[in-house]
């Protein structure tokens, strides 16, 4: 979506939720945090493991901007190609993923000659690195080569999950008005599926089912924007998510009805008040989506600044708190820099890259007007 359409609740989560993941990532990985812990432990106890349920962030805008680019008003307009989509986000996430796991082998190289702990991950063997570079590092039991792959791969296995959906009912439908009835039902019995039964093993969490319900609730809460069956059916899901946490009671997912429910209502209030008033875009809206557009590339390579970082500060500083606390703060700090630096230089280029040869049609060993060469 342009900055403009965007709505600033989205923009905000996003700079909370990849803030909140370098965090948890520093309390939990390396050993500078330990030594900082006495200065405020409640603070390290809750980033070292109730802050990763910032996740189910990430997990519902996910599936909310899915459905808004894929089937804005929850109906399929014009036929899907589904091989063109899915290389698309492929390119789109593996890319700048590949990138960042090179720059996390080497400053794990670097860390190694720094300190021993677990958070450095070993040298990679060509298939870990391969594993890595098709998203499948967990599917084979493959050991990570950096922080937070594990949502690359399965944001992947979500949205290939929805274009086929959309596909499927596209091609049966065929421009039906019951599109706009089927295509939101078949997403409430997954995300029924999800929070009764999937969502309750963890072995499933290498795989998109287990996460169906929060991305689901995002993609409802999309379409519920645009009509009253859409409306209902996210009633419908949000119900069977209230079933589910009856039969057991999961935080994440709590947290995702609640996110899926405000993503509604922001809407909702803001189409309000657009009607009253003409509509402004104050400067810090401006700094907040700039941070919101650099926070995947801050994700990728938190992991490799908080590795080096941490390595520095265990081999040439003394490990007191205050000094300690103070590389954390350097670590967080350069990871916001990095992602920025990574965004511009890497990120911004490979998208662009991607848009033109998406332009010409894929166009590979043809000659075609407007196709990518070099």
């Amino acid at each position: 979506m342009r900055p403009s359409h965007r709505l600033p609740l989205i923009d905000l989560l996003k700079v909370i939720a990849s803030q909140l993941i370098v965090l948890h990532h520093l309390a939990f990985y390396g050993p500078m945090a330990d030594h900082a812990a006495p200065l405020m432990p409640l603070v390290v106890d809750w980033l070292a493991d109730p802050a990763r349920m910032v996740v189910q962030v990430f997990l519902v805008v996910g599936g909310y901007l899915a459905a808004l680019s894929l089937a804005p008003d929850g109906r399929v307009h014009t036929p899907i190609q589904v091989g063109s989509r899915l290389f698309e986000r492929y390119l789109r996430l593996a890319l700048p993923l590949a990138l960042a796991v090179l720059l996390a082998i080497v400053a794990a190289a670097v860390a190694r000659n720094w300190m021993e702990h677990p958070s450095v991950p070993v040298t990679p063997s060509p298939v870990q690195f391969f594993a890595h570079l098709l998203l499948l590092q967990d599917v084979i039991g493959e050991e990570a080569l950096s922080a937070g792959v594990w949502y690359v791969a399965i944001d992947l296995q979500l949205y290939v999950a929805l274009v086929l959906w959309l596909a499927l009912v596209a091609a049966l439908m065929k421009g039906s008005q019951m599109t706009r009835h089927v295509l939101p039902c078949g997403v409430v019995m997954a995300v029924a599926w999800s929070a009764w039964c999937v969502n309750r093993e963890s072995t499933w969490d290498v795989f998109a089912p287990y996460f169906f319900a929060a991305y689901g609730l995002g993609v409802l809460a999309a379409w519920a924007r645009g009509s009253q069956s859409a409306r209902t059916a996210f009633a419908l899901a949000l119900l069977s998510v209230l079933v589910g946490l009856w039969l057991e009671w999961r935080g994440r997912l709590a947290l995702a009805t609640a996110l899926a429910v405000l993503l509604w209502a922001a809407h909702e209030i803001r189409s309000r008040l657009a009607a009253r008033s003409t509509p402004s875009r104050p400067v810090v809206l401006d700094a907040l989506h700039y941070l919101s557009q650099i926070s995947y590339a801050t994700f990728l390579v938190h992991f490799a600044v908080c590795l080096v970082v941490n390595a520095a500060f265990t081999a040439f500083a003394p490990p007191h708190a205050w000094l300690q606390a103070t590389g954390v703060l350097l670590a967080w700090g350069g990871s916001i820099a990095a992602g920025a630096l990574f965004h511009h230089f890497a990120e911004a280029p490979l998208m662009r890259w991607v848009s033109r040869c998406k332009a010409a049609g894929w166009s590979v060993g043809r000659r075609r007007r407007g196709s990518v060469s070099g």
